[in-house]
């Protein structure tokens, strides 16, 4: 019997299942530890946006029928649900209210302009990295195609909507690579520059230790420019949402910018500020999100570092 044995308390700790419901307390404890102030800076700042709308409206300042207030908008949710995933509703029949209801309507709509922001914007990541480090990877290459990146990064992607069409006629396609197109150029120009700033000593350094070419760009640029790249994903985010919105309001598929053409020639500003919302709310959780995933990639940088803090 040891001098411990008889100590009341001194029972061994019994480790707690990852999936139990204290584990899963602390884990959310943590989140809203970490991440509460900054939502509810956010939902304070939202708030105070649309206490100044609704008082603009109760002063007389704001046309009703041209900037109805929040309340007005969002709480006829019905009525404007109706207006969402409508080539699916009215395929069914002539009767809209036939097709799924306003909620799943409303859901179907969102999830096939997100799911095309963002298959355009992986894409364009992925091959704008793979892009640009060919470009220095290679002098040649980089001399042959460097000039052409250059010269077609100016583009507007209105203008390569035909050309989408051309290639993938009406749905998906067209949306998806109006969102790759508008954003590729310019994520391999920012890939080459993020490139050409790293610190040319730690090159140095790996030469010297027997580092072949391969093995610098994989161990020593990669590492060193990801969390500028990083930072370019985040921005091109938003681009990607205003690109898909473009694509979507000239007809190449059903979505949130569909609507908000639909709002336009309706002349229907409830629905517009209603779809803005939406818009809004989407950018805003894939922002957070974004932010959540660099500092979990980017654990060795300080906070306020890289883009981290976003606000």
């Amino acid at each position: 019997m040891t001098a411990d044995s008889g100590k009341i308390g001194s029972e061994p700790k019994v480790p707690r299942a990852p999936g139990s419901a204290a584990s899963l307390f602390g884990r959310t404890t943590k989140f809203i530890r970490q991440h509460g102030p900054t939502l509810g800076w956010g939902l304070l700042s939202i708030g105070l946006f649309a206490g100044l709308w609704e008082f603009l409206w109760y002063v007389g300042l704001a046309d009703q029928r041209l900037a109805p207030p929040p309340h007005v908008f969002l709480g006829d949710f019905a009525s404007q649900a109706k207006y969402f995933n409508t080539p699916k509703r009215w395929a069914i029949g002539v009767d809209p209210n036939s097709g799924p209801t306003p909620f799943g309507a409303l859901v179907i709509t969102m999830a096939s302009s997100t799911i095309r922001m963002l298959a355009g914007l992986a894409i364009a990541a992925i091959t704008s990295l793979c892009m640009g480090a060919m470009i220095r990877y290679c002098a040649l290459f980089g001399k042959l195609v460097l000039p052409t990146v250059t010269l077609l990064a100016p583009v507007s992607p209105v203008a390569w909507l035909p050309v989408a069409i051309f290639l993938f006629g009406i749905g998906n396609g067209p949306a998806i690579f109006m969102v790759f197109i508008a954003l590729f150029f310019t994520m391999t120009i920012a890939t080459v520059t993020q490139i050409d700033s790293v610190n040319r000593n730690y090159i140095s350094v790996a030469r010297i230790m027997g580092a072949s070419k391969g093995q610098i760009y994989t161990r020593v640029i990669l590492p060193a420019i990801l969390p500028g790249l990083l930072v370019v994903l985040r921005l091109n985010l938003f681009g990607g949402w205003m690109v898909v919105l473009v694509a979507e309001a000239t007809g190449v598929g059903y979505g949130l910018g569909q609507i908000i053409s639909v709002a336009r020639n309706t002349f229907n500003p409830g629905l517009v500020y209603f779809t803005i919302v939406i818009i809004g709310l989407l950018g805003f959780t894939f922002d957070f999100a974004l932010r959540m995933l660099q500092r979990q990639v980017l654990f060795w940088l300080p906070k306020g570092q890289a883009g981290l803090s976003g606000g």
